[in-house]
């Protein structure tokens, strides 16, 4: 991979970061992607002079209320073509009758958007994205946990959210990522979310992490664990093949 192309990777993902939590500090963001704090600021100058993001107090925050329909756009539809490649993928792996978790994320609420038309089908979701999409649905079976609100991402989180899952067993789970780090670990903005995705996958037989490959090889916050937690990373075409080996050596099957 090119450094230009690694660069507007790591913004992308930059401002899907601060997207998702309303506001990111430089020290947080040069140890998630392993890159100086001087690197970082160049970047959210850049992001500033756009018009994304706003700068103050050693970090970053989005201010939507001021930002063009454009830029809206932009930031709304970040590797949107990728994320719908991979749900048209993941959606092969549901049928008529499963019990599913469905986290919350961009990628997963493509995802929801092909489960319209399913007759018999069993959904928990901490996304109020992906309950919206699927309330509609007689046919659907719709359960959402509780939790506490990330307005940022629309999502249910922490202790609450967890909860949830304790007595609950699934065919399958449909896991988002803020990213898998070179080390081969899965990784989140926040603590919070540690303890939602863990009860997740004790609650799942088979799970399937949707990730579009901006998303490999950049890290975040807080670490949940290796990337052998998944069984299966659903991803774009434009996964290295380097990278995949590196998964496949730990024993993931890539879509």
């Amino acid at each position: 991979m090119n450094r230009t192309m690694a660069l507007n990777h790591r913004r992308t993902n930059i401002l899907e970061l601060i997207k998702k939590n309303g506001f990111a500090k430089v020290q947080t963001l040069s140890k998630t992607f392993e890159v100086t704090e001087v690197t970082i600021r160049q970047d959210l100058e850049f992001l500033e002079k756009e018009g994304y993001v706003h700068r103050e107090h050693g970090g970053a925050y989005i201010d939507k209320d001021n930002m063009t329909k454009g830029q809206l756009k932009l930031l709304n539809e970040a590797n949107l073509e990728k994320k719908k490649e991979i749900a048209q993928k993941a959606v092969y792996f549901i049928q008529e009758g499963d019990s599913i978790i469905l986290d919350s994320g961009s990628t997963t609420t493509e995802l929801a958007k092909l489960l319209k038309n399913f007759r018999q089908l069993t959904v928990i979701t901490n996304s109020l994205s992906v309950a919206m999409i699927l309330v509609d649905n007689p046919n659907i079976d719709l359960i959402m946990t509780g939790g506490e609100l990330k307005a940022q991402s629309m999502s249910l989180t922490g202790e609450l959210a967890a909860e949830s899952f304790k007595n609950i067993h699934v065919n399958k789970l449909f896991l988002a990522t803020a990213g898998i780090s070179s080390t081969l670990k899965l990784t989140y903005p926040t603590l919070s979310d540690l303890v939602v995705k863990s009860a997740m996958i004790k609650s799942a037989d088979a799970i399937y992490l949707l990730a579009d490959s901006s998303k490999l090889g950049s890290s975040a916050f807080a670490n949940l664990g290796p990337a052998s937690l998944i069984q299966t990373l659903i991803t774009d075409s434009d996964i290295s093949g380097e990278f995949a080996l590196e998964l496949k050596n730990a024993g993931i099957q890539i879509v």
